[in-house]
């Protein structure tokens, strides 16, 4: 691992132990990566555990990225909010370049400086845990496998234990395992011709940074996944084979999101005011996630994909983030001459941050075209809303391909292994008008319908998800 030679040589056990935190029975430590999904889920998480358990949460991070969780938090609710302990770790300055819309491969690497800086984190994270842990009956460490290097030292104190927040499918980190270990996923022959490779889906550089947290991976006591068992039970089933072979404890507590969001329905925002002056599910949301940037020629093609279709729909167009996102001014995207003009009435075009779990519970909505990023697939599939597939790297093709092929609540805009080819207007107009104007479309959304009321009942009192929940507590505050 680069540039870490200052915290290679950090005495863990000469650490100062100050006492400047309040006593705890059992304290929560989250320890997020700093990119948008990671810390939207862990942010959500603590936010369902002081609301539904009342047990302290500190939420760890640089100041930058603490801020950005709170600013972005959508349909959480404020109060859950202000009972989290944030905690701003000290971070190695870091340059934050703006995204390249032309680069052949999506994959955000111009993410990589605020990465870097993050993983220079153990001393400052370790002297917080020692401090905790000498207030505390029990520290409990709830962290992104990336940063696992950056909390080892839990294994030195005689009171703490970490658990991993997996922050993608089941379906996609067991498909991973398989692949990288030369073992077949267990799948159906045809669905096995059609799963997507890994390749291309990352740089060699953060291949590298995940395989460098490997020796510190089996710290960790168990795994929390932010999946429910209606969703991917077969695929939980699988890995907790894996698990047990570890003596590792699996917990499938999602979705983690707020299920009931009548609290904000009502909300001002132009989205939300948008919807409800148009039809039950009729129109098709397009966002494509905080790491994806679209080249003038994408935009101009998906623009007209849209106009085409002649369906009503609300299209979030934004750059990707840059690692500090308060830094500068994002590009402004271009659109076609008199585009918004055209489609005025019938699509609106938003360059803001949009409350995305909001829009998609809204019963004016009836389809997603989406990056496929688990934060919006979950969301997506929380809410009941099918789902236009278009992955751009990481595990979004794998996710892509669970959300189309073996839930079959979804279409492809796009196949993995035509990544490089433009998609042209009348491939997106043909998806869309599929997905939100034909009796295939119909059936789909009718699935994905009823795995959405599955879902949200398995976080209710007695359900699947709630039971995982509450096993964890129970486990934690042994």
């Amino acid at each position: 691992m680069e540039d870490q030679t200052e915290v290679r040589n950090f005495d863990f056990s000469k650490s100062m132990c100050s006492s400047n935190l309040k006593q705890d029975e059992v304290a929560i430590v989250m320890v997020p990566f700093p990119g948008q999904g990671h810390l939207n889920q862990l942010l959500q998480l603590a936010c369902l555990i002081t609301s539904s358990y009342d047990l302290p949460v500190y939420y760890l991070g640089s100041a930058t990225h603490n801020l950005q969780a709170r600013v972005r938090a959508n349909a959480l609710n404020p109060s859950d909010i202000a009972k989290i302990h944030f905690h701003d770790i000290p971070t190695p300055d870091f340059t934050s370049p703006a995204p390249d819309p032309n680069a052949l491969s999506k994959f955000p690497s111009h993410l990589e400086p605020s990465w870097d800086a993050c993983m220079l984190l153990r001393e400052p994270i370790a002297s917080f845990l020692c401090d905790i842990s000498s207030k505390s009956r029990r520290v409990v460490v709830v962290h992104d496998s990336l940063m696992s290097y950056n909390v080892q030292d839990v294994s030195s104190l005689h009171n703490a234990e970490s658990y991993i927040f997996n922050c993608i499918s089941v379906f996609t980190l067991y498909c991973i395992i398989c692949l990288s270990v030369g073992m077949s996923v267990p799948l159906e022959e045809e669905l096995l011709k059609k799963l997507p490779s890994l390749d291309g889906i990352m740089t060699d550089k953060i291949r590298d940074r995940g395989a460098s947290q490997s020796p510190y991976v089996d710290i960790r006591s168990g795994d929390i996944h932010n999946t429910s068992n209606v969703i991917e039970g077969k695929f939980l089933d699988l890995l907790a084979q894996v698990a047990s072979d570890q003596n590792k404890k699996n917990w499938a507590i999602g979705p983690v999101l707020p299920t009931k969001l009548e609290r904000i329905s009502n909300r001002e925002n132009i989205c939300l005011d948008w919807l409800n002056k148009q039809p039950p599910r009729s129109v098709l949301y397009v966002s494509f996630g905080t790491t994806t940037s679209f080249s003038d020629r994408e935009i101009k093609e998906l623009a007209m994909g849209l106009e085409q279709s002649k369906q009503r729909f609300i299209w979030v167009l934004r750059d990707a983030d840059r690692g500090d996102i308060f830094t500068e001014e994002a590009r402004k995207v271009e659109l076609p001459e008199g585009f918004e003009e055209r489609v005025n009435g019938v699509g609106l075009v938003v360059r803001e941050w949009a409350p995305q779990p909001e829009i998609l519970a809204h019963s004016s909505t009836g389809g997603f075209m989406s990056h496929c990023g688990w934060n919006s697939c979950i969301e997506s599939i929380t809410m009941g809303v099918p789902i236009a597939a278009w992955p751009m790297h990481s595990d979004q093709p794998m996710t892509g391909f669970l959300v189309t092929d073996v839930l079959k609540i979804g279409l492809i805009v796009r196949e993995w292994e035509k990544r490089e080819v433009l998609v042209n207007a009348s491939t997106i107009e043909n998806v869309v008008r599929k997905l939100m104007a034909s009796e295939e479309g119909n059936v789909i959304r009718k699935r994905a319908e009823e795995l959405g009321e599955a879902v949200r009942q398995s976080t209710e009192k007695g359900g699947a998800s709630r039971m995982e929940l509450d096993s964890f507590i129970a486990h934690i505050t042994r």
